[in-house]
């Protein structure tokens, strides 16, 4: 029997991970190996295998690159181990992304292949800048063209200057004066409308308008760079009109999340909704804790503190063979919508959820509740407000710690990309203690905190958000302001708190 493995020529779209296919997704969850380019979304591979092999091929201009013959190679081995692999690039494999090179080698090789196709920066990085590429009455037709040509002699530039129609050129910002000027001189009207469309579908994105005759200057003024799509033609009027992306209230802004990767997509993902840019920098982790499974019979009250709470304590049931029916003696009292949405996953609804989303809300929550034993499920190291104020009311309490956060290394791209948003984020206690002691933070005020010589600073626009008083609270234990504080505190009330500072602004 073969053991040849296959590979997957997968589109990634232009930059938004909106617009990645569930099939991408699908393949990228089930890859042995992942091959990726550089313009693929930012959180494209957060869906990848633990154990997956993931090898940068891509290609820069001026920077890194690994040469495309180094990359088939790779590819080419993977497969005769016998793994799945999956080439991931930016946009479409098979429009101007060297995919039908890739799938000629496969098919040479004997090893089998599927292309699946992506959303392709031609069409959506103007389409989120409000243009579209046919219009009725203004273009019925479309040209796509490459931009990067070592000769202008590789284009016909007396059909494209006669084509009735759009023109869109991809990778060509930096000749933009060589395209604009041969078009011009093959006989296309300098005065049509022109616009060049920077990071499209990014939160970055920018639109530079003009007309032919003028773009390329303007775009040098305005420094645009890669990667940007050019448009030529009568559309290129309707972004003014159109233009819907930069219109969301976080365009324009970058914010940074430093909670457990594993709970951050939520917040990352209502933040790309809303516009911003978003910069991963997790700096803790949750790890299970080992621990007999659970028998909750003894208990007239389980108070459950956290989401992670929530699931773990599923899992100790498990273990024993239980599930949610071992809960029914018991009432379940649980700390913020995310606990109680945690709960309700697996079949509970919370008997008693406090409106002020704190262990002190719910000790004042159970003022009048009778208890004679309670167990607290919660992360290693929780504060002990709760359990003491159980236990002055005369229950017997049990706690469990199911979990414990621990250091997640980050990278020094991403912190600092992070310290130098316009807002960072910060969930816990614990995010703020491992954020700072990455950046090389022994802050002991406000001026060392943002301002320190090292290099390892927030700079002196970045705005704090907390999501809450305990939170705020070691933020301020290491010296730094609190410019945003979250009134309910969790990831809702976090994001209205950081809209509502950010329309002042």
């Amino acid at each position: 029997m073969s053991t040849t493995g296959r590979v997957y020529l997968v589109g990634a779209g232009p930059g938004d991970p909106g617009l990645l296919t569930a099939r991408a997704l699908e393949l990228i969850a089930h890859a042995d190996v992942i091959l990726y380019d550089r313009l693929i979304p930012d959180s494209a591979l957060d869906g990848a295998r633990a154990d997956a092999e993931l090898l940068f091929a891509g290609k820069q201009s001026g920077g890194d690159s690994v040469p495309q013959q180094q990359t088939e190679a790779l590819m080419l081995a993977r497969a005769r181990a016998g793994k799945s692999v999956v080439r991931l690039k930016g946009g479409d494999p098979f429009v101007f992304g060297r995919g039908g090179e890739e799938a000629l080698t496969l098919r040479t090789a004997g090893i089998p292949f599927e292309v699946v196709s992506g959303v392709t920066a031609g069409v959506a990085a103007l389409a989120y800048a409000g243009i579209p590429v046919t219009h009725r009455g203004l273009a019925t037709a479309v040209a796509f063209v490459t931009g990067r040509t070592g000769d202008d002699d590789e284009l016909d530039w007396q059909a494209l200057a006669a084509f009735p129609g759009t023109l869109v050129f991809y990778m060509g910002v930096g000749r933009l004066a060589q395209i604009a000027g041969s078009l011009i001189a093959a006989g296309r009207d300098p005065s049509e409308p022109a616009a060049v469309v920077e990071a499209g579908t990014l939160p970055t994105q920018r639109t530079v308008g003009a007309t032919l005759q003028t773009i390329a200057e303007r775009v040098q003024r305005e420094r645009v760079g890669s990667p940007s799509i050019t448009v030529v033609g009568a559309v290129a009027g309707l972004a003014e009109q159109l233009a819907w992306a930069t219109r969301k209230p976080l365009a324009g802004r970058t914010v940074a999340v430093t909670r457990a990767r594993a709970q951050a997509s939520g917040l990352a993902r209502s933040l790309r909704e809303l516009g911003a840019r978003v910069v991963q920098a997790p700096v803790v982790r949750t790890q299970r804790l080992p621990g007999p499974a659970l028998d909750p019979t003894a208990y007239d009250l389980i108070c459950v503190t956290s989401p992670n709470a929530a699931n773990e304590l599923f899992e100790r049931l498990a273990a024993a063979g239980r599930d949610a029916r071992a809960l029914a003696g018991a009432r379940i009292a649980s700390i913020g919508p995310g606990t109680t949405d945690a709960l309700a996953r697996h079949g509970i609804a919370a008997d008693i959820v406090p409106e002020r989303f704190l262990a002190e809300g719910l000790v004042q929550a159970l003022a009048d509740v009778a208890v004679t034993r309670a167990l607290v499920a919660r992360a290693r190291g929780g504060r002990e407000t709760l359990p003491d104020a159980l236990r002055a009311g005369g229950a017997e309490v049990d706690v469990l710690d199911l979990y414990e956060t621990v250091v997640e290394p980050l990278s020094a791209d991403a912190l600092a990309l992070a310290l130098a948003a316009d807002y960072v984020t910060f969930t816990s206690a614990s995010t703020v203690r491992n954020f700072l002691a990455a950046a090389g933070e022994r802050a002991e005020g406000e001026s060392a905190a943002r301002e320190g010589a090292d290099g390892g600073s927030l700079s002196a626009q970045t705005r704090v958000v907390s999501i809450g008083p305990v939170t705020s609270e070691a933020l301020r234990e290491h010296g730094l302001t609190v410019d945003v504080e979250a009134s309910a505190h969790d990831i809702e009330g976090l994001l209205q708190a950081l809209l509502a500072d950010a329309a002042t602004r």
